[in-house]
């Protein structure tokens, strides 16, 4: 029996705004998501702003949302470090996004052991004696939990593309021998966590995003049909590898006219 597609799970950076500037129609499209009611969730690996500066950032592109209509890797993190963890937890995060983290017991920087890495965003703080802090830490025995806020290989920027979080948990991964545990795209329990907060089923939800990695093959191995859009991080070639996107749209606000169309 075919299940109908009640649900879409949407990233935010590539796919609502390309750096500080909005996708043309996106807004629209938002707005059009919330009049004909569709049980939505916005998914970003995003952790270099908290979510509500993620609110205030849309509102002044005209796109209404609630901090609860937000997932970030940080939440998954509190969740899974208080349960899995606990101790200190060594931030390598912006300084923005410390705030996220406040139930925890937060190791202070001088701090020479801890119960996990977390390894977010980190941006241009990045530099040899940051890297070697981590390592050194991840080093100590008992090992630490290297917690990586998502696995995105690299974004669009205002001055191109840049790093994002995984090549630098993979170097330290490398060095130190620590698995690290995924809590953001394109691990499976973060899109799971998305559907249980709609209290949908995978077959149910439809992702869009434009990551090919991240957002479409993270949603794939989900079990969650993946809509992938030409605009952010997007590059041709994305279409020529294992990957496979059950769409391809040139941007999001061409949703509204075939989700009927996808949606059965």
């Amino acid at each position: 029996m075919l299940v109908a597609m009640t649900a879409l799970l949407i990233d935010l950076d590539g796919v609502i705004y390309e750096g500080d500037k909005p996708v043309a129609g996106a807004a629209e499209t938002v707005a059009w998501i919330g009049q004909e009611r569709i049980p939505h969730l916005f998914l970003t690996n995003t952790t270099s702003r908290p979510r509500a500066a993620l609110v205030e950032k849309l509102a002044d592109m005209n796109v209404s949302v609630t901090a609860d209509q937000i997932l970030t890797p940080p939440l998954a993190a509190v969740q899974w470090i208080s349960e899995h963890a606990p101790g200190p937890a060594a931030l390598f995060v912006a300084p923005a996004t410390r705030g996220e983290f406040s139930g925890l017991d937060i190791a202070p920087e001088g701090h020479s052991d801890a119960a996990s890495v977390v390894v977010g965003d980190y941006g241009e703080r990045w530099n040899f004696a940051e890297l070697n802090r981590a390592f050194r830490l991840l080093m100590a025995r008992p090992q630490p939990k290297l917690v990586a806020l998502g696995m995105t290989r690299y974004w669009k920027a205002a001055d191109g593309l840049r790093l994002d979080t995984a090549p630098f948990v993979m170097a330290l991964s490398y060095a130190t021998g620590a698995e690290p545990v995924v809590l953001g795209k394109p691990a499976k329990p973060f899109f799971e966590t998305a559907l249980t907060m709609l209290d949908v089923g995978a077959e149910q939800a439809v992702m869009v995003g434009d990551d090919i990695k991240g957002d479409i093959g993270g949603a794939r191995a989900a079990g969650i049909t993946a809509v992938l859009v030409k605009t952010g991080k997007f590059r041709p070639d994305d279409l020529d590898g294992d990957v496979e996107p059950d769409l391809v749209l040139d941007s999001i606000a061409d949703l509204p006219d075939c989700w009927d169309a996808i949606r059965v």
